[in-house]
């Protein structure tokens, strides 16, 4: 879902003349502020060793030889809302319009960890996404689906391994084995703590979860992806692409050397970490975005790490247009916006794709706004003629220079992080927050004087605002939530919840011990999210945000 920012809304005393939105002082840079020159040339052009060939180490130019001529990128549309019933609905539904993988949106109970009928989970069941609490819900999330033959993304963090453990037992339940299961984990703690602030544990201990879900899904689950590590919600804060790159890969460096320390062979689990990035207006930066990313990445877990097997190289990832650039003001621009966006991260090669729709700065998308979006992915596959060839904007000077641009700046970045610390010493003291603090504030300044331009906002606005149709969710989906999740704790057995979830705290307590086994017998008990949650949080605790000012 779209994250809406009332912070576009902004006010001028002096509005821009309609033929002129700069007031005569346009400067030439991008959305981030790289300066862009006139012209560029064979000077700019980097060697062609750093460009490499697709499907060859670095990956600059996309980690398949064929890129989108074998197979194209992963059609997903982000849903959730209301009850698992209504949500089923709505999965099946974009499977009949040609989705082709599931992406799950949780509701802010269920990503904090609370069960629906909690006092903390008041007014919020259903309203930003899905409602589940046990795995009644997720057995009904997923009825009539055949989980062996569809791709699931999962959006949670905090509660990841409850989540995950119910959907290998509802896997379970319909007769399919967990070497067949194909999905992601979101699992990017680190982020929520840069960006994104949905967090349960402390930093140290929600570092020994992940690293137990990756030793989980290496054993057990090996075609699963223990963890998209996210630069989106990153992005979707205020940061810059720069930034928005450089903290992205720096988690995802963090959770490779937490691996390595937890005893795991960087290559038997670094093929299954993936990546979650943020498209946003800016065209030609976005794209070299995306092809910095993985040549970055290539190096870094060759020469630093170690790793051997050319798929520990590979950086495969999603990406989700850019929720942040939508506009409450004239919606339907969002449809073009999108578009853009998406567009950039295909000839970025992206492996995964969603596209927002129009009415997400405003609710829940519709059904026609999400066939609108989803229509919007499949006119770039099949009719704009972008998969023909792999990528079609290699040897431009101008991408290729800002490609560089941008890796130089994140390896500045790099630097940066490892002298305060490294990414949790960061976190701790804040420097990740301040810094991307610092560029919303620019980026907001920038609006109020019209030296960057967002149309319908502060330049070219009407006067009169257009109503569309959102979605609303009927108050009585908390109230029936609510009343589900108190007879499920009747008709289990109770004793058996008990001694599963006292065995859970036990191992918790044993910094060795194994935790994934047994959240799924809790599960498989009956175990409520939110019990399963607590009886782990006796023992980590909470953590608590040290203000930035």
């Amino acid at each position: 879902m779209a994250i809406e920012y009332d912070n576009q809304r902004t006010h001028s005393a002096a509005p821009p003349d309609a033929r002129d939105p700069y007031q005569g002082h346009r400067q030439f840079l991008t959305l981030s502020d790289v300066p862009i020159k006139e012209v560029y040339g064979p000077e700019d052009l980097p060697s062609w060793d750093r460009i490499g060939q697709p499907g060859a180490y670095p990956y600059t130019r996309g980690i398949h030889a064929n890129m989108y001529r074998g197979r194209l990128w992963t059609m997903r549309q982000f849903a959730g809302f209301g009850t698992a019933r209504e949500t089923n609905e709505r999965f099946h539904y974009l499977l009949e319009q040609g989705q082709t993988g599931l992406s799950v949106a949780f509701d802010m109970p269920t990503l904090m960890g609370y069960d629906s009928d909690d006092p903390h989970s008041l007014g919020e069941v259903g309203r930003e996404g899905v409602a589940i609490d046990s795995i009644e819900d997720m057995e009904r999330l997923f009825e009539g689906i055949p989980l062996d033959q569809v791709s699931t993304s999962m959006t949670i963090n905090g509660p990841a391994p409850i989540i995950w453990a119910m959907y290998l037992v509802a896997a379970e339940r319909q007769g399919v084995s967990w070497d067949r299961l194909r999905g992601t984990l979101q699992a990017d703690i680190l982020k929520e703590y840069i960006a994104q602030k949905e967090w349960i544990f402390p930093p140290q201990a929600s570092m020994r979860v992940i690293t137990d879900m990756m030793a989980f899904a290496t054993h057990e689950v090996p075609q699963w992806n223990s963890i998209s590590i996210s630069g989106y919600h990153i992005r979707e804060a205020g940061a810059t692409a720069a930034q928005e790159l450089a903290f992205t890969l720096a988690d995802g460096f963090a959770y490779v050397e937490a691996g390595i320390q937890a005893g795991l062979d960087v290559d038997a689990f670094a093929p299954r970490l993936s990546f979650f990035f943020n498209s946003h207006i800016d065209f030609f930066e976005e794209i070299a975005k995306f092809r910095a990313a993985r040549r970055i990445w290539a190096r870094h877990l060759k020469e630093k790490y170690g790793a051997k097997n050319p798929r520990s190289w590979m950086m495969r990832f999603h990406t989700q247009t850019a929720g942040c650039s939508l506009t409450a003001q004239q919606p339907e621009n969002n449809i073009v916006r999108t578009a853009f966006e998406a567009m950039a991260a295909v000839l970025g090669g992206t492996q995964s794709l969603h596209t927002n729709s129009m009415d997400e700065v405003l609710s829940l998308p519709t059904e026609k706004a999400v066939k609108i979006a989803l229509r919007t992915q499949q006119i770039i596959a099949y009719e704009t003629g972008v998969t023909n060839t792999v990528d079609p904007l290699a040897g431009s000077y101008f991408v290729e220079a800002l490609t560089d641009e941008l890796e130089r700046q994140a390896e500045e970045y790099f630097e940066r992080i490892d002298a305060i610390g490294g990414v949790l010493a960061g976190i701790e003291n804040g420097f990740f927050q301040r810094e991307i603090a610092e560029a919303s504030y620019r980026y907001q300044k920038e609006l109020e004087n019209h030296e960057k331009i967002v149309v319908g906002v502060n330049a070219f606005v009407e006067e009169e605002t257009e109503k569309i149709p959102i979605l609303k969710i009927d108050p009585r989906v908390e109230q029936e939530q609510r009343e589900r999740v108190r007879q499920w704790r009747h008709t289990r057995n109770a004793a058996l919840v008990d001694e599963t979830l006292a065995e859970l705290t036990r191992r918790c307590q044993d910094p060795a011990a194994a935790l994934m086994p047994q959240i799924i017998e809790c599960v498989r008990a009956g175990a409520t999210e939110g019990e399963i949650v607590a009886a782990m949080k006796s023992v980590f605790g909470g953590w608590r945000e040290r203000p930035v000012f």
